[in-house]
């Protein structure tokens, strides 16, 4: 887990996340903040929830499982090594647990429970979200060492090196959408099914999502990622890198593209459109006019990342736009959807 000032302050999904059959996957731990919606199944390493989360299906814990005070299950929950459940937790079905059993107040498990260890009845039960904020002020005064302790002491004898997977408060996850007001980030090597709401995204390298992107801010798509739907931005900047493929709509302020991105639909920037080349940077206007504006020995214009490679233009409305290998060429928008680029 890295240590940051606020564990929960995104939509973390790490490398090799998938959702397999309405079970959400991952190698790491899975920690979600309270008050939010998880209807997916869960399995990882470590799964932790903070007060009144919900999980639409099971929970398997390879290791400890720490559901807080008010949450909902409404299936199993299989755990690996030590289970600890607050005051009055909800499950539907049956808690199996291979080590200790850490109890509080009127929890409820509808079909029974099984520990091979010690089971303990206590009140209160140790929150969550307690640590996570006794890990914030230990970090915001310069503790780096005692939140380190922390952390070992919470995931003891832990070898996982993947990142967790991340929900924010009053964060909702589904089949339909993943929605949080943070930002979200997206690793590498994903298989997704919703449409993703967030502050601003940030996709990785060779993700399939089944689903949309919008957000307020910037979206960033890595290569040889497939997203099956559109991809919007309130006021920002929509990023594609080389091998991308959008099924669907993009709608930006300003949108920047490699020259190997495939567009299926229409590609609408307010601002700035500017093509990605080998060596070379093509802002592109919505009047249809193109203008080469660097070369590769000029590293301020093939710098993608670079203010100088798209000057100023002025141009606002919708564009479409369509390249090849041999020649490119630029298209006004009409209504049908462009070539793909």
């Amino acid at each position: 887990m890295s240590l940051r000032s606020d564990p929960l302050d995104e939509l973390a999904i790490p490398d090799g996340t998938t959702v397999e059959e309405h079970d959400l996957v991952t190698d790491g731990d899975v920690i979600i903040g309270g008050q939010s919606t998880v209807e997916f199944g869960v399995r990882g390493h470590n799964v932790i929830a903070g007060e009144r989360v919900r999980f639409g299906g099971h929970i398997e814990a390879e290791a400890d499982c720490r559901l807080d005070m008010w949450s909902d299950v409404e299936a199993n929950v299989l755990v690996g090594r030590d289970a600890y459940l607050g005051e009055r937790v909800h499950v539907a079905g049956r808690l199996m647990v291979s080590g200790d059993l850490d109890i509080g107040d009127d929890v409820n498990i509808e079909e029974g429970f099984e520990a091979n260890g010690w089971i303990v009845i206590r009140n209160p039960m140790p929150t969550i979200v307690f640590v996570f904020v006794y890990l914030s002020q230990l970090l915001r005064i310069g503790e780096e060492e005692a939140a380190e302790d922390l952390v070992s002491d919470l995931l003891e004898n832990e070898e996982v090196e993947a990142d967790p997977l991340v929900v924010p408060r009053n964060g909702h996850v589904s089949d339909d959408s993943w929605r949080v007001s943070t930002p979200a980030r997206i690793g590498d090597d994903c298989r997704l099914h919703g449409n993703f709401r967030a502050e601003s995204i940030a996709v990785g390298e060779r993700n399939e999502v089944f689903g949309s992107l919008r957000a307020r801010g910037d979206i960033t798509v890595g290569e040889d990622t497939v997203i099956h739907g559109d991809v919007t931005t309130r006021n920002g900047t929509v990023e594609l890198a080389d091998g991308v493929e959008i099924r669907g709509d993009v709608s930006c302020e300003d949108l920047r593209f490699h020259e190997g991105a495939v567009v299926d639909g229409t590609m609408r920037a307010g601002g700035e459109m500017t093509m990605m080349q080998a060596g070379r940077t093509k802002r592109i206007a919505a009047d249809g006019d193109g203008a080469d504006v660097g070369e590769e020995a000029d590293d301020d214009a093939s710098d993608p990342e670079s203010g100088a490679a798209a000057p100023d233009s002025g141009s606002s409305g919708d564009a479409s736009v369509a390249e090849s290998s041999e020649d490119a060429s630029v298209a006004e928008s009409s209504g049908e959807a462009p070539p793909e680029t």
